[in-house]
């Protein structure tokens, strides 16, 4: 077998900068998301959480470590701060430090980001905050019990097992992706015409998306199909035995995700998905050494018989994609034709039938890495001693690694009904008692295409006269200024930005958030504000503010105007509001952000001066960077330190 003690290391390496990413972005925002005068308070919603419980039985109903800042001296909102900065330090000290990636840092970082997490509300509720927790979690297990802290962790017999189980969750992920674009029965899906859509109505596009966008209409189709085939069929490839098909299938899902990264601005996601295609790689894919030719015919036949093996496989999937997506060339205007060959019953009855052999391949791919593992307890350990306690270890990670896929079987099969119903009723059971902790969670990005015939986009405006004035307040990353490029901003994740795309494809009363924000920007809360960007109105905040939603498009390629954008459509999305609106203010109260002042113990001020003082020099210090200058520079000084 191949060694991987290097491949699962540079998982951990990974997985501490993915960390790192994640806190230092929510860190920068955190003030004008959560913090007393920002858009959703994170005082107010454990206010309600509290009740008349106290604050550690309060922890063990919602466990967070938030609750219990309050014993260091810190309020709610110091609290969310230092738990961030507690993350960066972590992640950053396992970036630089390979001694201590072990099972406890990793456990301190899960909680810690499982702790803003469940404070953070509205804005943490995306599918990659799940997905880190998730990896997060099988990471603890993946890493090693370094108890001696100044000695490096050797490989252990049981590392494929971990390793695994990371595999088992990329297949799920990318599966499950592929399988609800036409599970959700979206047209545009079906229709191959997606990527036409796709580039200019995401949440926040780079430069690039829109020469993307003006590609022809073929090759997006094209591009539609290759998607299919990357997310449906070659994750069935991660658990093949022959090595080139594991290693092809990590290098399309590698392509996949780097052309998102390029395009739209998703945060970590991609780069974490990235870090779960490690599972699929070894240290043979890491070295440059290359193995002696053997002279002996036997083992060239057994070498030969793999690649044989591997080229029927690649023919077959090139054959079968063009035969379910009628590819054709067309020599009269030189482009490629796609469409989808076959029908949605045909597509459901397939699906019903695969879904059981997916876990069935799992299953035999689990039992052989578990008998694999014992096997080289067995052989490879030299002295009994080891040998036993080996085993003991690889059989107690064997029972964690099948409780793990047994309890994941749940979100798996949650893409088709049948297979969900025929699941042990006890494995249900299990993955509702550990449900509330995230470990195992069900996936499916872009299941439908939103922005057909436009992106809609919100625009506020504030005004100190009623009838005139109006000036449109500019957010820093979303569309909005039609002159404005798109920006780069990954790995940072501008949250408020984000959500404002979620509200625009519905109502404000829908996204009461959206009313806190116009409240705070009503006040004038610098908080908020910072993360908009230049306020329009510097000297004083304006007495009115209203939002209208346009229709967005790219500008045509040949277009003579610089601009990046045209709009059309306007409508109301919130009318004229003002402080002194009693309607407004009522539902302001309802939703929680108004509410009376009321001191309580753990949230009763900040007693440690010395750390509160500590927090606001750093932040003051942070604020005067952007926020992804400030990511990115804690992300290149933690790579240059680990290899330079």
């Amino acid at each position: 077998m191949l060694s991987i003690s290097f491949t699962k290391d540079a998982f951990l390496w990974c997985m501490s900068l993915v960390y790192l990413m994640a806190f230092a972005s929510i860190y920068h925002q955190a003030p004008g998301l959560y913090s007393n005068d920002g858009i959703l308070p994170i005082r107010n919603k454990f206010f309600q959480l509290q009740g008349m419980d106290t604050p550690e039985e309060a922890f063990y109903k919602n466990p967070t470590i938030l609750w219990l800042v309050y014993r260091i001296g810190l309020n709610f909102q110091t609290g969310f701060d230092f738990v961030c900065l507690l993350g960066v330090l972590c992640s950053f000290i396992c970036m630089v430090s390979k001694v201590v990636r072990d099972s406890f840092m990793f456990a301190a970082l899960w909680f810690l980001y499982y702790s803003i997490y469940k404070a953070g509300q509205t804005f943490m509720w995306f599918q990659w905050d799940i997905l880190l927790l998730e990896a997060g979690f099988l990471t603890i297990i993946v890493a090693p019990i370094n108890i001696l802290k100044w000695k490096d962790p050797k490989p252990r017999q049981h590392d494929a097992i971990t390793m695994w189980l990371v595999k088992w969750l990329l297949f799920r992920l990318m599966f499950a992706s592929g399988v609800v674009k036409l599970t959700s029965q979206c047209p545009t899906w079906w229709g191959l015409t997606a990527l036409d859509w796709h580039y200019e109505s995401q949440c926040i596009p780079t430069p690039l998306a829109w020469y993307m966008h003006h590609l022809p209409q073929w090759f997006n189709a094209l591009s539609t199909a290759a998607v299919y085939v990357i997310e449906i069929v070659l994750p069935f490839l991660f658990f093949s035995p022959i090595r080139n098909l594991r290693i092809f299938a990590a290098l399309m899902q590698i392509k996949l995700m780097t052309l998102i990264f390029l395009t739209g601005n998703y945060n970590f996601f991609n780069i974490l998905t990235v870090v779960l295609t490690i599972s699929l790689l070894d240290d043979k894919f890491f070295s440059k050494e290359q193995h002696k030719k053997t002279k002996i015919v036997k083992n060239e036949l057994i070498r030969l018989l793999p690649l044989c093996v591997s080229s029927v496989v690649y023919i077959a999937i090139l054959y079968a994609s063009i035969y379910y997506f009628d590819v054709k060339i067309n020599s009269t205007n030189f482009s490629i034709e796609s469409r989808i060959n076959f029908t949605e019953v045909t597509f459901f009855k397939w699906l019903k039938g695969i879904m059981p052999f997916t876990i069935h391949i799992a299953v035999v791919s689990l039992i052989s890495e578990i008998l694999a593992a014992l096997y080289r307890c067995i052989i490879l350990e030299k002295s009994l001693v080891a040998k036993i306690w080996s085993t003991i270890q690889c059989m107690l990670i064997s029972a964690v690694a099948i409780y793990m896929f047994t309890i994941s079987l749940v979100p798996h099969t949650a893409v088709e009904n049948t297979a969900r119903k025929n699941l042990w009723p006890v494995v249900s059971e299990w993955h509702q008692k550990t449900d509330y902790l995230q470990i195992t969670n069900s996936y499916g990005l872009f299941r439908r295409m939103t922005g057909v015939g436009g992106r809609p986009e919100i625009i506020i405006e504030g005004s100190n006269h009623e009838f005139k004035g109006w000036k449109a307040y500019e957010f820093l990353y979303k569309p909005g200024n039609l002159s404005v490029a798109p920006p780069f901003v990954a790995p940072h994740q501008p949250r408020l930005d984000w959500q404002m795309w979620f509200a625009s494809l519905g109502s404000y009363n829908y996204n009461p958030w959206f009313l806190n924000l116009v409240y705070r920007l009503l006040q004038g809360k610098h908080e908020v504000m910072n993360l908009l960007g230049q306020s329009p109105f510097p000297d004083k905040p304006p007495k009115y503010i209203r939002a209208k939603r346009y229709t967005y498009h790219y500008t045509p390629y040949n277009s003579i105007k610089k601009d990046w954008w045209t709009r059309e459509n306007e409508e109301e999305y919130l009318p004229i509001v003002h402080l002194e609106m009693k309607q407004f203010t009522n539902i302001l109260t309802q939703t929680g952000l108004i509410q009376e002042d009321v001191s309580r113990p753990l949230d009763g001020g900040n007693d440690n001066i010395f750390l509160v003082k500590l927090l606001s020099v750093t932040r003051t210090y942070v604020e005067k960077l952007s926020a992804p200058l400030f990511v990115n520079s804690l992300v290149v000084t933690g790579v240059c330190l680990n290899f330079f």
